[in-house]
């Protein structure tokens, strides 16, 4: 009777043990939010676009989310915008972050420095742990002309490396950094050997080649295929959206909520076999496969 105790309890461990391993996330997705006080261009309606991230917010604030992501561009220009979207964003109930585009930089030099204090990052780049997923944000914007000052060392950091790299990348690029490279593989290390599977969120796509890629897109890339546990890169940056799939790896670009009037954004459902991405507006339905 003892021995049969004993192996019930074990049993019941080895379930719970099991089942926190399999356990089903779901989060939220937007891209490019993008909002500004300014007349639209082309198919940017720029104003509206707070409206749209306010009926997105209502809509994840109804659904059992584990978490929201927004993939950079809150704002397109002028440090104001920001007091009409993050309220609108930090009413989502749910745990949320950001990932920094290029355009959350667009304000005034001196104010470049308080852009992640004022969206509420500890961190340009950072990560966090839910069940046996990992989730790293990167920052594209490490390296790069926009993030600051014209006459400070970044920036002519950024300069130097344009051009003894010979980028043709646009400027409006960017490209993450050494150190930021270092902390990258630190992290898909301690994944790999602690059975975690991975996700990466960025503004910047980095796969498959568009004009959108970030300078070292390739480098990081590379890095990736190294590790098995990597099963997806979500991104922003390019409104148009794009996918592909290399190497067991899934890259994802989300379609921006600041171009044409019809809103779009993803709810996105993890488990061990799959990738459930369930587009809203003009966001397409995916099923994305882990291998």
């Amino acid at each position: 009777m003892k021995q049969f105790s004993a192996f019930l309890i074990l049993c019941l461990i080895l379930s719970s043990c099991s089942s926190t391993n399999t356990k089903k996330l779901t989060f939220g997705a937007v891209a490019d939010c993008q909002y500004c006080d300014q007349k639209s261009r082309g198919v940017r309606k720029y104003s509206s676009s707070h409206k749209k991230l306010a009926q997105c917010v209502e809509h994840f604030n109804k659904e059992d989310l584990d978490f929201v992501i927004h993939l950079g561009d809150l704002i397109d220009k002028d440090f104001k915008s920001f007091d009409v979207v993050l309220p609108i964003y930090n009413s989502l109930k749910a745990d949320h972050y950001h990932a920094l585009g290029n355009h959350d930089f667009d304000v005034a030099d001196e104010l470049k420095k308080d852009v992640p204090t004022k969206m509420g990052m500890d961190s340009k780049y950072h990560y966090f742990d839910k069940a046996n997923w990992r989730f790293i944000i990167l920052d594209g914007n490490d390296v790069s002309f926009h993030a600051y000052p014209k006459e400070s060392p970044e920036y002519k950091y950024a300069a130097e490396y344009y051009k003894t790299k010979k980028i043709t990348s646009p400027k409006w690029n960017g490209a993450v950094g050494e150190e930021q490279m270092k902390w990258l593989e630190t992290l898909l290390q301690e994944s790999q050997e602690g059975n975690q599977q991975v996700i990466l969120f960025s503004h910047f796509p980095v796969y498959p080649k568009d004009p959108h890629n970030l300078w070292n897109a390739k480098e990081l890339v590379a890095l990736l295929e190294d590790y098995p546990c990597v099963k997806a890169y979500i991104n922003g940056h390019n409104h148009k959206g794009n996918y592909a799939e290399k190497q067991g790896i899934h890259y994802l670009t989300l379609k921006g909520m600041v171009d044409t009037p019809e809103n779009t954004y993803a709810i996105i459902k993890l488990n061990q076999e799959s990738i459930l991405v369930q587009g809203f507006g003009r966001e397409k339905q995916r099923s994305l496969f882990i291998k």
